[in-house]
């Protein structure tokens, strides 16, 4: 049986209880749940090792093992496998709010010349601790008083992700990144379809294999949709305009789609691979 190793929560040591039989293991565990304590943490293919994605604060991970300061995890939001330091975990109640702006700062008190206790980017998640501050303009979260103006219900579902990847515009490109801080093309693609209540994989071959559904017609890509190339992967935010995280700008940035397609050719990426759409 091949399985992806970035979606199989197995190392030589332990292993996910349901993969009892399909790997081997020195033993099975059920695991337990922890929630990212740091604003921004690199989940890593080994300890110490290259960063592959990156979790967010609130993000909810399975833990299978804790050992010599790294947890062995997998993140709920897309099944990515990998290893962060123990101590970016903390256990908290299930978050309720999002952060639904770039990036936004928690505060000491509820007021804006209070201490900053941290960055916090899109996506964030957050544990409302039910006061307000300063006429509403505050609200207090497990992190610390952010503005109330940048929060939003976790339920509350975004409908355009086109909009929701443009707040990321000029987002410096960071392979494997995944906040305002740097982001790559299956990053803002993650991040965009998750505020709309999308279910999304975190890299773009896996996007390409199963998010949405291919558009298989020969018609034009439009406003929502998109394209794949071989290891990289582009929104459609309107005719003959894409808008992406790609090492050329290196940051998230709208090129026109003609343009990109001979520019990423002539450079050796090869033709365009794919062409879906998700919903």
């Amino acid at each position: 049986m091949n399985l992806d190793r970035r979606l199989t929560p197995a190392n030589a040591r332990v292993a996910a209880s349901a993969l009892r039989g399909q790997v081997q293991a020195a033993s099975f565990v059920d695991g337990w749940t922890r929630h990212v304590a740091a604003p921004v943490v690199a989940l890593r293919n080994e300890p110490a090792g290259r960063r592959e994605r990156e979790l967010l604060r609130g993000d909810t991970v399975t833990v299978f093992e804790d050992r010599d300061g790294w947890s062995f995890v997998q993140a709920a939001r897309d099944g990515y496998v990998g290893y962060l330091p123990s101590d970016d975990l903390h256990q908290m109640d299930a978050p309720d709010l999002r952060v639904c702006v770039r990036a936004t700062h928690a505060y000491s008190a509820a007021d804006l010349k209070s201490p900053d206790m941290m960055h916090l980017s899109f996506g964030t998640r957050l544990r409302h601790m039910g006061q307000q501050g300063q006429e509403g303009r505050f609200t207090l979260t497990d992190a610390g008083h952010v503005p109330t103006g940048h929060l939003a219900p976790i339920d509350r579902h975004e409908d355009d992700p086109v909009s929701v990847a443009t707040l990321l515009l000029g987002t410096p490109y960071l392979w494997g990144g995944n906040s305002a801080l740097g982001i790559d093309c299956s990053g803002l693609v993650q991040a965009a379809c998750l505020a709309c209540g999308i279910p999304c994989p975190g890299d773009s071959d896996l996007q390409a294999a199963g998010l949405g559904l291919p558009v298989t017609d020969g018609s034009a890509p439009r406003r929502g949709d998109l394209v794949f190339w071989k290891g990289h992967v582009a929104w459609v935010a309107g005719p003959d305009m894409i808008l992406h995280a790609n090492a050329h700008h290196m940051a998230v940035a709208y090129e026109g789609l003609a343009e990109a397609v001979s520019r990423i050719e002539v450079q050796g990426g090869g033709p365009v691979t794919g062409h879906r759409r998700p919903g």
